[in-house]
């Protein structure tokens, strides 16, 4: 308290004479000029904090740094009409720039404790990786407590709103369409498994982050975030974070995320874009609700053609399509070495290599979780996995803590996705 005084005193007796101001002054319109004059101890504070930071600053080249009042102009003060999104990282709102640009303007979860330069740090490396199959980092935001990102605005929101929302868009994903997007995918996620130095795991490939420009090219969004958000929601040193269905079984019990775990999530989210479904649909028969069990009942007997989306009325190649969901077999099996890297699985997917039939083994599924032990030899109970399978939410994009046995390498969260339609 003294030193906020004395700070205060010596405050208001600099402003005394800088304005020249008479002894029949109060010292309340000495303190009144200090707190408005530009000189203000809390504007000083802010060029202080700026400075402080102004190595990470220089070193962001390619983004730009967004006030928070000019991101809640360009959000209409963050009006939930505007909010397109909500997930574990956070909120996102539409936004239009003063540029006139449309930007997707994610805000990160208040919980964050993350520094400044920490998150300066993290952003780098983000603003750095360019890709036709990656959304684009526009800038950040970083004032107080405010930790937030700007990205391009993807006119056909996401795979899970379009094509897996149960009839709710009005796009036409033809087969042609289809196989463009399974390849971009393919494309992004191998460019940051292989060719970003240090390599970028992705960690939750799903169908709601995979979004969709005007022309329906696809763009992986929140890669390399993990670090930006607060450790409850997602970070992999102290939770494993990920969703039903598409989660590997090495990430889901060990924690163990590697290049690996997301080319399993990659092979579930292949085979939904085949089959225009979602992994898991409790409204159907007990033997066809999880789609990766379905697809290895009907490759072994042959019949994987019957899983392409009815909607397309047969016309799909067929041949292809049961080769991509063999290779959604490939990448989902349980050993993490027979799993193809993402640059192989993209050269398969083009033609360039062969799909063997004699490499594919059993998929790890999730629903085996009640036969592995967790590092301190306790059991997941098969009550918990029901329940995880039998929850659906009202909203794709809602989120709910999956029940995990607790364990010095901490605890498990899991995302359940939403399906609507019925097949």
């Amino acid at each position: 308290m003294r030193k906020v005084v004395s700070l205060t005193l010596i405050l208001v007796v600099g402003e005394l004479r800088r304005h020249a101001i008479s002894p029949a002054s109060t010292i309340f319109e000495a303190l009144i000029l200090v707190l408005v004059s530009p000189g203000s101890a809390k504007n000083q504070s802010s060029t202080r904090h700026t400075s402080e930071f102004d190595d990470e600053l220089s070193g962001v080249k390619n983004v730009t740094l967004f006030s928070y009042k000019q991101l809640r102009i360009a959000t209409e003060d963050f009006s939930p009409v505007n909010k397109i999104g909500e997930g574990g990282f956070g909120s996102v709102y539409k936004g239009r720039l003063k540029s006139g640009k449309m930007a997707a303007i994610k805000v990160l979860s208040s919980e964050s404790k993350q520094g400044v330069r920490e998150f300066l740090t993290e952003i780098k490396v983000i603003s750095d990786v360019d890709h036709e199959n990656l959304v684009k980092l526009y800038g950040c935001c970083i004032e107080d407590d405010h930790r937030i990102l700007i990205y391009n605005y993807l006119e056909n929101n996401s795979l899970a709103q379009t094509l897996l929302g149960g009839g709710h868009s009005s796009i036409q994903f033809s087969w042609r369409t289809r196989t463009k997007i399974c390849i971009g995918v393919a494309k992004g996620l191998a460019y940051l498994h292989e060719q970003v130095k240090p390599h970028i795991i992705h960690r939750d490939i799903k169908a709601s982050n995979i979004l969709l420009d005007k022309d329906l090219t696809p763009k992986i969004s929140d890669f390399g975030l993990a670090k930006l958000i607060p450790p409850n929601a997602t970070h992999v040193s102290t939770r494993v974070a990920g969703t039903i269905g598409y989660l590997a079984p090495e990430y889901a019990v060990r924690g163990q995320a590697t290049r690996k775990s997301d080319v399993y999530s990659y092979g579930v989210l292949l085979i939904e874009i085949v089959t225009g479904r979602c992994n898991t649909n409790s409204r159907l028969p007990i033997d066809e609700q999880h789609l990766l069990e379905r697809t290895w009942q009907l490759y072994e007997r042959k019949e994987l053609v019957l899983l392409v989306d009815t909607s397309l009325d047969g016309d799909f190649d067929a041949e292809q399509a049961c080769k991509f969901l063999k290779i959604g077999l490939l990448c989902t099996q349980d050993g993490l070495k027979l799993r193809p890297s993402m640059s192989t699985i993209l050269k398969m997917l083009t033609g360039e290599m062969t799909v063997g039939d004699d490499k594919i083994t059993k998929p790890g599924l999730i629903s085996d979780f009640m036969d592995l032990k967790i590092k301190n030899g306790s059991k997941t109970r098969p009550e918990q996995i029901n329940a995880a399978y039998d929850y659906v939410l009202s909203s794709e994009d809602n989120t709910t803590t999956f029940p995990s046995t607790s364990s010095s390498q901490g605890n498990s969260t899991f995302t359940t996705v939403a399906c609507d339609q019925s097949i």
